[in-house]
Formats: C-alpha cells, sequence, structure tokens
C-alpha cells in the first residue's frame, strides 16, 4: 500500500491507542471496510470484515440511500479505555459520522450472541444518515430511533436497559417533549433511558400509521435541508405538535394499569415473596427472643 493511504490509519492509531501504548494492534483493509483492532480481537474483527458487506445492502435496501464511502471500524478490548473515548458509562458503541468512524467496546458486546452484528448496524446506519442530511438539520431523536428500528430495536445501550422506562412515563405523564430530543439526550441514566425508548417508539408509531415511506420522505426532506417541523408536515400532513400528540394518546391506550401490572406481575411476585421471607425471619427472630426471655426469668426464680 501507498504511504499516502497509510498515513491516515497511522493517525487513528496515534489518537485512539495511545492508552494503550505496548499494546499490539492489527488492521484488516477491504475495499469497503477497514478493521482496526487490538489484537486479542481477530477473530471479532474477521466477524467484522465479513458481515460487512450484507449488512450494507440491508441499510441500502431499508433506507434507499447508498453508503458510497469507506467506513472504518475500531474495536476496543479494555472498557476503561472504551469509556474515556465515549465519555459514558452507559454505552457500548458510538459513531464518529465527520470521521466516517464507528467504534465498539469487545468487552461487552461479546458476551451477547450476535450483538456485534447488530450494534455495527445500528451505528454504520448513523454515519448513513449523517452522510446525506446536514447535521444541524437531523434531529437526536429521529437519528436514533430510525437506527433503532434498522437495527431491530437495538440502541447503544441495550446491555443497561433492565425495563421499560416509556411505560412508568405513560402512567405518569412524565414524558420528555420530543423537541428537547432534538440536538441532545439527557446524560443520566434513566432519563436517557427514557430518550431512547421514546425515539424508538415515535419513529415506530410514524411507520406504523403512515407506512415506512412516511419516515423516508420526512428523511428526504431533511437531506434536501427543510427543518424538521417543516419535513413532517410535507410528509405526514400532519405538525410536529399533532404528532407528538397523536403518539401520547396512542401510549395512552396501549399501556394501562393492567397490562403495566400483567407485565411486571413476576417482578412484583418475587418482591412479595421476598417480603413475607423477610416477615417470617423477623418474627422467627421474635419468638426466639422471647422463649430465650422464658427461660432466663425460670432460671433465675
Amino acid at each position: 500500500m501507498k504511504r499516502k493511504a497509510l498515513f491516515p490509519l497511522f493517525i487513528l492509531f496515534v489518537i485512539f491507542f495511545k492508552p494503550l501504548y505496548g499494546e499490539q494492534t492489527g488492521i484488516i483493509q477491504k475495499e469497503e471496510v477497514i478493521v482496526l483492532f487490538n489484537k486479542p480481537l481477530r477473530i471479532a474483527a474477521k466477524e467484522v470484515a465479513d458481515i460487512y458487506s450484507g449488512l450494507k445492502a440491508e441499510l441500502e435496501k431499508m433506507l434507499r440511500w447508498k453508503l458510497n464511502f469507506r467506513p472504518t471500524v475500531l474495536l476496543i478490548k479494555n472498557r476503561d479505555v472504551f469509556q474515556r473515548m465515549a465519555g459514558s458509562n452507559l454505552v457500548v458503541a458510538f459513531a464518529m459520522p465527520q470521521r466516517k468512524l464507528v467504534v465498539i467496546d469487545c468487552s461487552k458486546i461479546n458476551a451477547y450472541p450476535f450483538a456485534l452484528g447488530i450494534t455495527l448496524k445500528h451505528e454504520l446506519c448513523h454515519l448513513l444518515l449523517h452522510n446525506y442530511i446536514k447535521r444541524g438539520n437531523l434531529p437526536k431523536w429521529l437519528d436514533e430511533g430510525v437506527c433503532q428500528f434498522v437495527s431491530d430495536g437495538i440502541a447503544e445501550i441495550l446491555m443497561y436497559k433492565k425495563r421499560s422506562v416509556l411505560n412508568e412515563a405513560t402512567l405518569s405523564g412524565k414524558y420528555i417533549s420530543i423537541k428537547d430530543l432534538t440536538e441532545r439526550f439527557p446524560k443520566d441514566e434513566k432519563p436517557l433511558l427514557l430518550a431512547y425508548e421514546e425515539s424508538k417508539s415515535l419513529v415506530e408509531y410514524i411507520i406504523s400509521k403512515f407506512g415506512r415511506n412516511g419516515i423516508l420522505k420526512i428523511l428526504e426532506y431533511l437531506k434536501d435541508g427543510d427543518e424538521v417541523d417543516v419535513a413532517i408536515l410535507k410528509s405526514l400532513s400532519i405538525s410536529f405538535d399533532e404528532l407528538e400528540r397523536r403518539w401520547h394518546n396512542h401510549l395512552s391506550k396501549r399501556i394501562t394499569w393492567f397490562t403495566y401490572l400483567s407485565n411486571n406481575i413476576y417482578g412484583m411476585l418475587f418482591f412479595l415473596a421476598a417480603l413475607i421471607t423477610i416477615y417470617g425471619f423477623i418474627r422467627l427472630l421474635k419468638k426466639k427472643r422471647a422463649y430465650k426471655d422464658e427461660e432466663d426469668d425460670y432460671y433465675f426464680l
């Protein structure tokens, strides 16, 4: 390879592997993708190189845009190093569209079957969207919602998701306004989870009511430079505020206290059983103490 082609790769190594000084690294270069990795992750790197073409084809078919650039995928073995790069301990992957770069924390991903391919697809979707839509024109909620849709609901924080905070927000009426998710997501865990769930849910609602073409039309208008309010009005013939209101009504009908209790019945039964066990243990201790007091009284008489 020519030195000119190798230079950007060298820069990437200097930037991203400086914290891992002394650890061996490797490169797999294909016509469509470049994979950088710590040497112990060679098998995972080969998997990325092998599945990339299929994931690319799936994305292009779903979004009808060509992934006409060669991205770099960086696989990190060390969780601490990844967290310093990501700036968060909640995510397992992130994309840098300006560098056409995807970074994946393999210390977490490898614990879940098939997670590597699905996570890669999610992050490639970010690169594809930002390749066609200017950064200021693509709302964060739409970016994350579409990427979760194409990756079967998988988000960068999949590994930390234990329950549906959207169901809780629906019952309490304490949503995060979608417009507040235009530029960034919250940093704290619960609001962050809610932001991801709301984004996914709203995109799914649009698709269920207006078809996949509804989302694709919104993306096309954004690509042409329209703001999201205008893109939604042109594509769906309703205002942004009306869309959000209808979506909330849809959630309220779908999630009731009965469905919430039904979905969480096992957790509540487990909690109830734990309380009963604790109560029984306390009663047993009291009986033992009372019995001991009776014995003591008898001895001193």
